[in-house]
């Protein structure tokens, strides 16, 4: 059978590091192995080598946005990549996002009459208003994204609280179907040597328990609540011992290290940068005991997959999308305030009855492998190109 031709667009990609980003990298990876795959995502200052990856990414100019992670992708102003984007022949397009390359992805699927799918990762209206500051805008802005996902052939929501929002709140035409996220993290059984590499990277005693945050540092994960739960534990529980592992940069890493401080939980906290390696990465999973995950801002993120990969539970905030299909008790932990956050986290780790289910909860119901979850999806791709 002939090779189907796959556009994956989305507007942000490695070395600028996000969920997203990772999503369309997973995707790529698997499929280049059965089909043509082209990724068409942003241009950074930053050098990244796309000659090691094994599918073909063209690249377009972005600036820079001020007092934002990421930057603006504006393809129609780059002659050299439209030209070499405009020669493919797609069979079919998956969009990521409804920005200017997500719009791009739509156009060149309506002018080559192919289906186009779109996948709905984030919480688009939350970021307009954080933005702008006025609700009419905000909701003037979402109307514009709702009518590039209307345009798609389906259009996916990346969990059941997700799909609810889109349709509910944002008015896209159509309930989306589910596409659950992944990791190519699988279990690791021998911990021995994983645990040793974290500990002598922080100075861990193998008997201390460990929590653990993997993500942007920014203010919109929610991250100062976690530092606050932990002073409230350290308040009530005096003698609990624990190290709290936080791994990622972002804009907010020095104002998370100075409320550390202020805070006087630096015997408790340990900032531990950016990590690339994903080996390292999930050595640092396997060491934690808990996952904290306190986000309302995340719609759901690959980190608490990963560590269900590795049977850590996950503590969640009510009201989080990112917990929507989350059961509490059963396969994680959902908390409706700093008291309680902090009273699950005691809870876990002096029950142990409660916490090897809620560990096997995880495994068993939030872990997805992407070979898998990409395999049901290129099998959607060809029905789409069949219809």
């Amino acid at each position: 059978m002939k090779k189907i031709t796959i556009g994956l667009f989305n507007d942000s990609f490695p070395p600028m590091v996000d969920g997203v980003g990772m999503v369309v990298d997973n995707y790529a990876r698997r499929l280049c192995e059965v089909a043509n795959v082209y990724v068409i995502v942003p241009k950074y200052k930053e050098f990244y080598d796309d000659s090691s990856l094994p599918y073909k990414v063209i690249r377009c100019k972005s600036i820079k946005v001020p007092f934002l992670d990421y930057s603006l992708p504006i393809p129609l102003f780059d002659r050299k990549a439209m030209n070499e984007i405009n020669k493919i022949k797609f069979d079919i397009i998956h969009i990521h996002s409804p920005f200017t390359i997500g719009k791009l992805g739509v156009k060149i699927g309506k002018k080559l009459k192919i289906p186009i799918i779109g996948t709905m990762h984030s919480q688009y209206k939350q970021d307009f208003y954080r933005a702008v500051k006025m609700k009419w805008l905000s909701n003037l802005l979402t109307k514009k994204i709702v009518r590039v996902f209307d345009k798609c052939s389906q259009c996916y929501a990346v969990n059941s609280g997700m799909a609810k929002l889109y349709y509910e709140d944002y008015g896209v035409r159509e309930l989306p179907k589910v596409l659950n996220n992944a990791t190519e993290m699988k279990l690791v059984k021998n911990t021995k040597s994983s645990r040793e590499r974290i500990n002598v990277l922080h100075k861990l005693n193998d008997k201390d328990k460990v929590f653990l945050f993997v993500g942007r540092i920014n203010k919109l994960k929610n991250i100062y609540f976690i530092v606050d739960c932990l002073k409230l534990l350290n308040y009530r529980k005096l003698n609990f011992k624990y190290k709290m592992l936080f791994v990622g940069d972002g804009q907010d890493f020095e104002v998370l290290k100075y409320y550390i401080d202020i805070s006087k939980m630096n015997d408790n906290i340990i900032l531990c940068g950016s990590v690339k390696d994903r080996e390292l990465l999930r050595d640092y999973y396997v060491r934690s005991d808990l996952f904290l995950f306190p986000s309302l801002y995340d719609a759901s993120s690959i980190v608490q997959i990963e560590a269900a990969a590795q049977k850590v539970p996950t503590i969640f905030l009510d009201g989080s999308k990112t917990s929507s299909d989350i059961v509490h008790g059963v396969n994680g932990m959902i908390a409706k305030n700093k008291r309680e956050f902090s009273d699950m986290i005691y809870d876990l780790m002096t029950d142990r009855e409660l916490y090897n289910k809620v560990s096997n909860g995880c495994y068993r119901d939030v872990y997805r492998n992407w070979d898998n979850v990409v395999d049901d999806v290129y099998k959607k791709y060809l029905e789409f190109i069949k219809e």
